[in-house]
């Protein structure tokens, strides 16, 4: 079943003397419960392409179809949660925003904490957390609201490389024992390989698609033990050789 579609998508953005072509004739889709990777060289259009998917904009020309409830959930590259407020209220934030804040919605939040193991820290605040357990905590608020498709732009990038292992593993487990599509914005391409069943490949701007790698990975059960694969290595070349705007071979 396809979750999300671009059909011959292009955002150009104008200014009063100029215009600027973000994506150009951009398709690819999204199968329910895949995990997809999203890179391409930097300024050409990743985080333009979420923006894209949730709403925040409007595709000049083409078209973009979401299936189910066209419930989608955003993870940014900070965690945004507010430091006056608990992490338990921070998780019921999408909840109030939505208007379904519920007690059946609150107990599913709450069901989240505890089978994430952040339950017994629900009453402190972010500033006593460790970068690694608030980005546990942004993903499981983004969770709390039961999207059908879950946006990652880039929600590593501000941890360290240890924590950043450790947290990859725990956001993969945590959107595959929720049975949810992911569709993830990164730079590395380490983090894509590790993560993701299929990886776009884009164009310096104005991004197309310039190829799809399939990882054939998805017997193996943590993005840790993905990079110990054989075949991680020889994809890694691949992909950088694409980025750097050679053939693979």
């Amino acid at each position: 079943m396809t979750v999300m579609r671009f059909d011959n998508v292009s955002k150009v953005f104008y200014t009063a003397d100029s215009e600027t072509v973000a994506v150009d004739d951009l398709s690819f889709e999204v199968h329910k419960g895949e995990f997809v990777a999203i890179i391409g060289p930097s300024g050409c259009g990743k985080t333009t392409i979420l923006s894209l998917v949730c709403g925040l904009m409007s595709p000049t020309e083409g078209k973009i179809t979401l299936s189910g409830d066209k419930k989608v959930g955003y993870m940014l590259q900070r965690d945004q949660l507010f430091e006056w407020r608990t992490i338990q209220s921070n998780i019921r934030l999408g909840l109030e925003v939505q208007h379904v804040d519920s007690k059946v919605n609150r107990d599913y939040a709450d069901d989240l904490l505890k089978r994430y193991g952040l339950w017994e820290f629900r009453n402190r605040y972010p500033r006593q957390l460790s970068g690694g357990m608030r980005q546990r905590v942004a993903l499981i608020r983004t969770l709390a609201t039961d999207p059908d498709l879950l946006l990652l732009d880039e929600p590593f990038s501000a941890l360290d490389f240890q924590t950043r292992l450790d947290v990859c593993d725990d956001v993969y487990d945590i959107i595959k024992k929720e049975n949810k599509t992911a569709l993830l914005v990164t730079h590395d391409i380490s983090e894509a390989i590790s993560m993701a069943d299929r990886i776009i490949v884009l164009t310096k701007r104005p991004a197309h698609v310039l190829t799809v790698h399939e990882t054939h990975l998805g017997d193996i059960d943590t993005p840790l033990k993905r990079r110990e694969s054989p075949s991680f290595a020889k994809q890694f070349e691949v992909l950088h050789r694409y980025l750097n705007g050679g053939n693979a071979v």
